[in-house]
């Protein structure tokens, strides 16, 4: 594809996918409007950059759709001020994004090599207000709390009251939580020290973040 196709299939990605799915938000749909999603997927997947498909990485990982990452997007709110926390960079897609939205994204992912390649691609944008660190943050990351913003790249089987701790009032925090094929984008908000407002946002489902907390299951 040349430059002009890319840009047509941004076009109809946006209006025949992501408006559709009632993502509405004008800063939503014009950070991905501007920003090429085809430098983030991996080459050999280029030609699905605007498919409604979640698309390989590696490592047992994928990007999320885009109607998933427009839908949490708007979910989040994002401001010019807020501080992000992403856990699992993946592909950098969503991390730029995010950057453009908000004043400094914190983007946390296990492995050395999707760390490396998001920098570069990020660097390639003109993206500078990001910090990318390799660790297994499951469970949360508090090195640079509070947060205005978290989000979770992939699914939850149950919310780790760290993460909901970690905002700030006024916070948003937006993750896929459930087991499959039943599985909830849910926003909490913080409302006060020990006060969170959850609610779901639309289903969906996204492969479960390495080593996620789980429930205690019965065994029968």
């Amino acid at each position: 594809m040349n430059l002009m196709d890319f840009e047509n299939a941004r076009f109809n990605m946006i209006e025949q996918q992501i408006r559709p799915a009632e993502v509405l938000d004008t800063k939503v749909l014009e950070v991905i409007a501007r920003t090429p999603r085809e430098e983030f997927v991996p080459l050999a997947y280029r030609k699905l950059a605007f498919v409604d498909t979640h698309i390989p990485l590696g490592r047992d990982q994928v990007m999320m759709t885009p109607i998933q990452e427009a839908r949490i997007l708007q979910a989040l709110q994002i401001k010019k001020t807020d501080k992000i926390l992403e856990i699992g960079t993946g592909s950098g897609y969503l991390t730029a994004l995010l950057a453009r939205m908000g004043a400094h994204v914190y983007s946390v992912d296990m492995f050395q090599p999707f760390i490396s390649d998001a920098q570069s691609k990020l660097t390639r944008a003109g993206i500078t207000n990001v910090t990318l660190e390799v660790a297994d943050a499951n469970s949360g990351w508090d090195t640079h709390a509070p947060y205005d913003v978290i989000v979770v790249t992939g699914s939850l089987p149950l919310m780790p009251d760290a993460l909901k701790h970690a905002l700030t009032l006024g916070g948003r925090l937006c993750a896929i939580v459930g087991d499959a094929p039943v599985m909830e984008c849910r926003r909490y908000t913080r409302l006060a020290h020990k006060d969170w407002r959850c609610e779901d946002i639309f289903e969906t489902e996204l492969p479960p973040l390495i080593n996620a907390p789980q429930p205690q299951r019965f065994v029968f």
